[in-house]
C-alpha cells in the first residue's frame, strides 16, 4: 500500500510538470553600472586607483574602464607608461597599502588595478582607447580592421599586465563623422573594427564602444551592425550644449545658458532633438537593442560667466573658470560652490553670483535611472569617476536608481 502511494504521488509530479509547457521567463541581466577612470586623474586631481576603493565605488561597480590607451599608425599602443605601469605606487596611494618596489615587474595603476580585482574579484576591467583627442588613429585602424585587432590583442596580453584587462573599449569620436577631424571611412568601418575584435578577442572577452549623442552623427554610421559585434554600445548622453569648448554645443549655444545633459526638450531649448530621449529613442529606432545600450551620465558640469539670469536661456559672456578647463568642474567642487537653484529637462542648474552651471546630482540621476529602466536599457555608464565626492553620492544614485528594490 505505502509502495502504490509513492507511484501514485511521483506520478502526479510528474504530470503536472509536463502539463506546463509554457517556457519559464528568464530572470533580466543586472543592469551594468560602468564608470571611467582617466590614467591623467592621478596627477592633477590626484584620484588614485585606490580611491575607487576607499569611496565605495569599486562595491557599486560592474565594469571599471580604463582611459585611455592611444593609437599610433592604426595600432593599439600605450599613451602613458609613467602614469599606466612604470610610476612605483607609495604604500598611502596603494590599495593594499603595500608600496611598489622600483624592482617589481608592474607598477604604476595597472599594478593597482590587480590589486583592485584581487579584493573586488566581480569587478571586470576594460582598457578604452581613443577619445576626443586620440580618435584620429581609428581612420588608419579601420583600413586594416585585423592588424589593429591583432595589435590590441597583444598588448592587452603583454606578461607584465596579463589579466588585468577583461576587455577593450572603443571610444570613436567619430566614425564616419565629424570630431577634431574628419573621417570618411565608411558607414560599416566601426563595425569593421569591432568584428576584427570580436575575431581576435574570442568571445568570452568584453568589446564595447562609446557612439555619440548626436543624431546626425548617428545617421553617418551602422550602429546596430556594431551593436552585433559588441556587448553594448554606450551612448555619450552629454555635452549636448556646452561653453563654446571644442566638441561641446553648436554656434546657437554658444552663448546662451543651456543645461549640457537634459534628458527631455523644455520650452526654449534650441534643439529639441538634443536630449537624452531623442538619442536612446533615435538608437532604438534604428535597430540597436536595449539590452545593449548604456545611458551615459556626466560627473561635471558646464558653466559660464557674466550670466545675470538665474534661469536657463539667458546670455552670458564667457565660460567660466574651470580647475582644468574653462566652463567645466568636477561635481564634487560644484556641490559645494554652487549648488542646484532649479531643474530643467530632468537635469539640474545652478545660478551663483554671475555664474550659471548645468549638472545631474543625485536626485536627477534617480529620475535618469528610472527613464533607462522603462526603455530596458542594458545599465548605465559615467565620465568620469574622479567628479564623484568622496562618499560616491552620484554613483549611490546610478546603482540604485538602476535596483531601485
Amino acid at each position: 500500500m505505502r509502495l502504490r502511494l509513492l507511484l501514485v504521488t511521483l506520478v502526479t509530479l510528474v504530470v503536472a510538470g509536463c502539463g506546463d509547457a509554457s517556457p519559464q521567463p528568464r530572470p533580466a541581466p543586472d543592469p551594468k553600472v560602468v564608470g571611467y577612470f582617466t590614467n591623467w586623474g592621478v596627477y592633477g586631481r590626484d584620484f588614485q586607483v585606490k580611491d575607487l576603493d576607499t569611496t565605495g565605488q569599486a562595491t557599486r561597480l560592474t565594469h571599471l574602464v580604463y582611459a585611455f590607451g592611444r593609437l599610433a599608425d592604426g595600432r593599439c599602443t600605450v599613451a602613458d607608461a609613467w602614469a599606466d605601469h612604470d610610476k612605483p605606487m607609495p604604500a598611502a596611494d596603494s590599495v593594499d597599502g603595500v608600496a611598489d618596489r622600483p624592482t617589481d615587474p608592474l607598477r604604476g595603476n595597472f599594478g593597482q588595478l590587480r590589486k583592485l580585482k584581487a579584493k573586488h574579484p566581480k569587478l571586470r576591467v576594460i582598457w578604452s582607447f581613443g577619445g576626443w583627442t586620440g580618435s584620429a588613429g581609428f581612420t588608419e585602424a579601420a583600413r586594416d580592421p585585423a592588424g589593429f585587432a591583432a595589435s590590441c590583442h597583444a598588448l592587452l596580453g603583454d606578461p607584465r599586465w596579463s589579466g588585468v584587462f577583461d576587455g577593450i573599449d572603443v571610444d570613436w569620436e567619430y566614425p564616419n563623422a565629424c570630431g577634431m577631424a574628419c573621417d570618411t571611412s565608411g558607414r560599416d568601418a566601426l563595425a569593421r573594427v569591432l568584428g576584427a575584435l570580436r575575431s581576435a578577442f574570442g568571445d568570452s572577452a568584453l568589446i564595447t564602444a562609446a557612439v555619440p549623442a548626436d543624431l546626425g552623427k548617428l545617421a553617418a554610421a551602422d550602429y546596430p551592425a556594431a551593436a552585433r559585434e559588441a556587448n553594448w554600445l554606450s551612448a555619450m548622453t552629454y555635452d549636448y550644449f556646452g561653453t563654446g569648448s571644442a566638441g561641446t554645443g553648436d554656434t546657437a549655444a554658444r552663448h546662451r545658458t543651456e543645461p549640457h545633459s537634459p534628458l527631455t526638450a523644455y520650452p526654449g531649448i534650441p534643439r529639441d532633438t538634443a536630449t537624452t530621449t531623442a538619442t536612446v529613442t533615435e538608437l532604438l529606432r534604428l535597430g540597436v537593442p536595449a539590452g545593449k545600450l548604456l545611458l551615459g551620465i556626466g560627473f561635471y558640469g558646464r558653466g559660464w560667466s557674466g550670466a545675470s539670469e538665474a534661469d536657463p536661456g539667458g546670455w552670458a559672456e564667457a565660460p567660466a573658470k574651470g580647475r582644468f578647463e574653462k566652463g567645466m568642474e568636477d561635481y564634487k567642487i560644484l556641490a559645494v560652490r554652487c549648488p542646484p537653484t532649479g531643474t530643467i529637462g530632468g537635469t539640474a542648474y545652478a545660478h551663483c553670483g554671475d555664474q550659471w552651471w548645468s549638472y545631474d546630482t543625485p536626485e536627477t540621476i534617480k529620475t535618469k535611472m528610472a527613464y533607462a529602466r522603462s526603455r530596458s536599457l542594458a545599465g548605465a555608464f559615467v565620465w568620469e569617476l574622479a567628479g564623484d565626492t568622496p562618499s560616491a553620492d552620484l554613483l549611490t544614485a546610478v546603482s540604485t536608481g538602476l535596483s531601485p528594490s
